[in-house]
């Protein structure tokens, strides 16, 4: 699933009053308002871009008490209240506002943006047709309600395809803008049509090439497609644009780390400053560049970090390797649902094939592994996850296939042998049992391979009369 960071443009709704702030004082003044109103509620921009927003609040509510009918100040009042979480309050400050002035397309938009995250849609594409008419389309503020829509991980898909629906009308018009382009991919993305999004978001890098948004988003695409080599690259880009931009190194981190390049990843990590790995998203990612150690304390610290950002693939995937010995049942869990985030993760699979394994649950776990092979013939891990499920499956001619090939891959590995040697033998293929079993003995260690070197010494005395006699000179009819 497409990777949302909420950082620069998608954040909360909130963003957008911020970036209006010097903006509204104008329409405030083009009114006959009273000067001390206008006072209060210059005092509340100040403590709102400050991120004062109990302050900001109560100054708006002041200035409004000296002039109920100050449009501006109820929207600001309105923007307040998002921040403090209050959103019902804050739908009735922009429904007030857009009263007060009905032509004004911003508090129809924020209506709009607001309704969708909470699924009323049919109310929401009316009030975003009707900001849109009154000018919102081509301005930062249609962008920026995009945006929140886009970080919200509950919203629905009727909601991302009422948005989509109005950016793909918008987009068709001559004049549409980076931003709008960028807005459209957004939605695209979170819908999973991948493609139109990847063409929307080079659209607008087209359109505007110091645009690291864009950079980011096709980056983020480029991963879930397996071209990390490309997802770095326009990383890299979006860094050197935007190299002071928190999200932005982030985000790269996320893509080092799910291109499984935890080096480059914790170099990153280390060029943060503080203030940065202090942000939720931050310590998520430093949770997953920790180690995944099998310990109470560690899993504690890691479920912590996932509490604040849930869909972070990489912890969930550090959790399923904590919890897969003590937990197999939760290891499995996590394993599935950081698989579901990033389907086209060949590590997320494998680590999901490894916990179905250690959960005994062997038929599902080959379905996965050869999946993972037929993208990754060379995976190493999935080889040896399908190889122990065959195995276990008592499938002895399909698991020496795998066997030979982890054999052919790392021939150092003794207990490669063992495996080979007793598939033959549960196979009734005497001859090539003793001579894997006698191949094992001349690699294994005696101290670490003690346990299998006792089976063989019990099997072998029984096994060299049974060649004797003849027997197992044909593969059994029917194993």
């Amino acid at each position: 699933m497409f990777y949302r960071f909420r950082s620069h443009a998608v954040i909360h709704v909130v963003a957008l009053s911020l970036m209006l702030c010097a903006s509204l004082l104008t329409h405030a003044q083009a009114g006959d308002i009273a000067d001390d109103a206008i006072k209060l509620f210059e005092r509340g921009q100040d403590a709102h871009a400050r991120k004062d927003y109990q302050t900001a609040l109560k100054l708006y509510e002041d200035a409004l008490k000296l002039r109920p009918d100050f449009p501006e100040a109820e929207y600001q009042r309105g923007a307040a209240l998002i921040s403090l979480n209050r959103a019902a309050e804050a739908l009735k400050a922009f429904r007030r506002a857009a009263e007060l002035r009905p032509n004004w397309a911003l508090p129809p938009l924020m209506l709009g943006s607001l309704l969708l995250n909470v699924d009323q849609s049919t109310e929401a594409e009316q009030l975003l047709r009707r900001a849109v008419e009154l000018g919102a389309k081509t301005s930062l503020a249609f962008y920026t309600a995009a945006a929140s829509l886009h970080a919200n991980p509950q919203a629905s898909r009727e909601s991302l395809a009422v948005m989509l629906k109005l950016l793909r009308e918008a987009t068709a018009e001559t004049g549409a803008t980076a931003k709008l382009w960028m807005a459209r991919g957004w939605m695209e993305a979170s819908l999973g049509d991948k493609k139109a999004a990847l063409a929307s978001f080079q659209q607008s890098f087209k359109l505007d090439d110091q645009s690291f948004e864009a950079l980011i988003a096709r980056a983020q695409l480029r991963a879930d497609a397996g071209d990390f080599d490309g997802a770095l690259t326009d990383a890299q880009a979006a860094r050197r644009i935007a190299p002071n931009d928190a999200g932005v190194s982030l985000q790269a981190i996320h893509l080092y780390l799910q291109a499984g390049r935890k080096e480059e990843a914790r170099r990153a990590w280390d060029a943060l400053d503080a203030g940065t790995k202090q942000r939720p998203e931050a310590i998520a990612l430093h949770s997953s560049l920790s180690s995944c150690e099998e310990t109470p304390e560690n899993r504690a610290a890691l479920e912590k970090s996932l509490a604040e950002t849930p869909r972070d693939a990489s912890l969930l995937a550090c959790l399923g390797a904590s919890y897969r010995r003590a937990d197999p049942a939760r290891s499995l869990e996590f394993y599935r649902r950081a698989a579901e985030i990033e389907p086209t993760n060949v590590d997320l699979a494998v680590g999901y094939t490894a916990a179905l394994v250690q959960a005994r649950r062997f038929a599902e776990a080959t379905v996965i592994a050869r999946r993972v092979l037929a993208v990754a013939p060379e995976k190493y891990e999935a080889h040896a996850n399908l190889a122990t499920a065959l195995y276990e499956l008592k499938r002895f001619a399909e698991a020496l296939e795998e066997f030979r090939w982890l054999a052919d891959a790392k021939p150092e590995l003794a207990v490669t042998y063992f495996f080979i040697a007793t598939a033959h033998d549960s196979l009734g293929e005497y001859p090539q049992a003793l001579a894997a079993y006698e191949d094992f003995l001349s690699r294994a260690k005696a101290e670490a391979n003690k346990l299998e070197i006792d089976k063989v010494n019990l099997r072998l005395p029984s096994l060299r009369n049974q060649v004797k006699r003849g027997e197992g000179t044909k593969q059994k009819k029917g194993t």
